[in-house]
């Protein structure tokens, strides 16, 4: 036997036998796979939340409807493969976002609210501890030997567990 017939692809740190393609028999509900929402206008990033909030209230504003946090997941995965994934970073000079900063552009937005947001990061971490990783997933997204394929993979399996408990 030789060397190379020994050689196996490294594993991926997010790596167990609970996770499943989202093809895979035994889930519960098919789900369309969403792009990132629309860039929001000018207007829209020029002014504070506050101001949208008053403006809201006057009936003057309209905000993007909030989503699930199954939806959120799957736009945070969209916004990583627009704009680019980074690591140790919210965001880089050059647009590319971790999973923390693709989160945040969406709260900005106004595509998720802070409780929807939360419910999604405690789905991440859900699916992160069922692969037995017990670190929070901006350190395990900031990991040196971390890849891209990992983090579809979490926010996808978050996703998932998010629609099934009706999410």
């Amino acid at each position: 036997m030789t060397l190379t017939d020994t050689r196996r692809p490294a594993p991926s740190a997010f790596t167990s036998p609970d996770i499943r393609p989202s093809g895979a028999p035994g889930l519960r509900t098919p789900h369309v796979e969403l792009g990132p929402p629309d860039t929001p206008s000018w207007s829209h990033r020029l002014l504070p939340p506050l101001v949208r909030r008053l403006l809201a209230d006057l009936g003057w504003w309209q905000d993007p409807a909030p989503q699930t946090p199954s939806t959120h997941l799957d736009q945070t995965l969209a916004v990583l493969r627009q704009y680019g994934w980074c690591q140790s970073l919210d965001t880089t000079l050059t647009g590319r976002l971790c999973i923390r900063g693709a989160q945040n552009v969406l709260e900005k937005t106004g595509s998720v609210t802070p409780a929807g947001r939360e419910r999604a990061v405690a789905y991440m971490q859900q699916a992160l501890s069922q692969a037995g990783i017990s670190m929070q997933f901006f350190a395990w997204n900031d990991l040196p030997d971390q890849q891209f394929s990992s983090i579809e993979t979490l926010l996808k399996q978050a996703a998932t567990l998010a629609r099934q408990n009706g999410e």
